[in-house]
């Protein structure tokens, strides 16, 4: 992964074998203000709606993607799937009154359709595939739920790349959420810590998914990103976006 700029708005930025694209955004370019500052993309939480659009559409403008061709889901922390088409773009340049329908990973075979997850902690996973692209909204409810098993199968997926999101130095949990992943061997929980990168590295090899490039960046310690832990709940939304080149 890479980090590119523009306009004073930096992300990181993945290859997919040669035929995606995955940006993971962070907190820094935009205009809200405290808790949020700067660049939060979440249109649920406390900030200023205008704020938030604004930064959507710099984002896009910033990294090249077209804001109205962007399919998202309203998040649940659960695994429904959705392909994305022309009744989906529109809530993430454009929202109306009504949310998306519910779904914590978007599919697509269209070329240029940007797919779109928020998270503050939680990981952002795209997977490339021979029937084509999945961008997940990965939190440990998520993996247990068997979301990465799902979009692999429905898109053929051989190749991955995760995003900043919590890390095992931070990710402490309790005995229910080291149990949902005792079946994946050693090494998941670092004392009362999940290793929440691993647990996806480890769910996409079972899922045939050979090629998998990690940002390596938990969200908790960087202060470039939102966390949802870290800032108690009071806090904003990065993105993880990917297309099909």
């Amino acid at each position: 992964m890479i980090w590119r700029e523009a306009g004073g708005l930096p992300w990181l930025e993945a290859d997919l074998d040669g035929r995606g694209t995955v940006v993971f955004s962070t907190r820094e370019g935009g205009v809200s203000q405290g808790p949020f500052q700067s660049l939060n993309l979440g249109i649920l939480t406390d900030d200023h709606r205008e704020r938030v659009l604004e930064n959507r559409h710099r984002l896009a403008g910033a990294v090249g993607f077209d804001a109205d061709r962007a399919s998202m889901g309203r998040q649940v922390h659960g695994a429904e799937l959705a392909w994305a088409g022309p009744a989906i773009p529109g809530a993430y340049g454009s929202p109306g009154p009504e949310p998306p329908p519910e779904a914590d990973g978007q599919l697509t075979d269209q070329r240029l359709r940007p797919l779109l997850v928020l998270v503050a902690d939680c990981l952002p996973v795209a997977l490339l595939g021979e029937r084509g692209l999945g961008m997940l909204h990965c939190g440990w409810r998520g993996l247990a739920a068997g979301i990465i098993g799902a979009a692999a199968e429905q898109i053929g997926a051989r190749a991955a790349a995760i995003g900043p999101g919590i890390g095992p130095c931070c990710f402490e949990v309790g005995p229910e959420v080291e149990a949902a992943f005792a079946e994946l061997g050693p090494g998941m929980m670092h004392a009362r810590n999940l290793d929440l990168p691993e647990v996806a590295r480890r769910l996409l090899a079972r899922a045939g998914v050979e090629q998998v490039e990690s940002a390596g960046i938990c969200t908790y310690c960087d202060k470039r990103f939102f966390s949802h832990r870290r800032d108690r709940g009071k806090t904003g939304r990065q993105a993880g976006i990917a297309w099909l080149n």
